[in-house]
């Protein structure tokens, strides 16, 4: 079988983990539940990564070893996956899952991101139903990533003609709340998904140091409260 078109999804919940094994296309999608809480590997040495179950399950899942970002390619000789895709909450709590995932892969498995092995995919917050009206005889299904997005597609609908009483809006509270047709079609079909890729040469990996230092570092503190402090503004907080 191809190992580039492979895919494994490392998902968040064991409930969410559950629909998405209903929703993968066996032909080629694994899926990995993470049910436990992912090591904060930043500052971790390589032998004792395994101690952790979860990063002991992804790296046995994967087939390859922790390694350095100057170790050969040959390190992904036994990879298993060409696409190692991160599946994860819209939100807050989601966003730290990817943050210790991406921190493990940057720092343990460096040659997954610079060969482009590694993705997040982005998960909708929001499900949007169109009651059948005129000629359309049918209800329509569309997806939010976010609320600009959810705005954007209401306006189009009202430019449609679509009256607001036609429209449902649903928001989703995480993975497990979707069914397997829901997570197939936002977050698992490569033809309706939206991935973004995870990759990083040497240079952008230098550069990428310090940030990952600032959000991950133990000794950090003082530093990521300063760094909130001036960015926080810039979000909405999901609380």
């Amino acid at each position: 079988q191809d190992m580039t078109r492979n895919e494994v999804f490392l998902v968040e919940g064991d409930s969410a983990g559950g629909s998405a094994k209903q929703g993968r296309d066996r032909q080629y999608q694994a899926i990995l539940p993470l049910k436990g809480k992912v090591l904060n590997t930043f500052e971790v040495d390589a032998k004792e990564l395994y101690a952790n179950t979860e990063v002991h399950d992804i790296a046995v899942a994967l087939g390859i070893d922790p390694h350095a970002a100057d170790a050969p390619d040959t390190v992904l000789d036994n990879l298993r996956y060409g696409k190692v895709i991160i599946m994860a909450d819209a939100d807050v709590d989601g966003s730290h899952i990817q943050t210790l995932l991406l921190t493990l892969f940057y720092r343990h498995f460096p040659k997954l991101i610079e060969r482009g092995h590694v993705f997040v995919a982005q998960a909708p917050l929001y499900s949007i139903r169109v009651a059948p009206h005129g000629k359309v005889k049918a209800e329509r299904r569309l997806y939010a990533l976010d609320d600009a997005e959810r705005e954007q597609i209401r306006e189009k609908l009202h430019d449609e003609g679509v009256r607001d009483s036609l429209i449902h809006i649903g928001r989703f509270k995480g993975l497990g709340e979707m069914n397997p047709e829901q997570l197939r079609e936002t977050t698992m079909h490569s033809d309706t998904r939206r991935l973004i890729e995870m990759r990083l040469d040497d240079a952008e990996r230098e550069k990428a140091q310090p940030m990952f230092k600032l959000l991950m570092a133990k000794g950090e503190a003082s530093g990521r409260r300063a760094w909130m402090e001036e960015k926080g503004h810039t979000i909405e907080a999901d609380i």
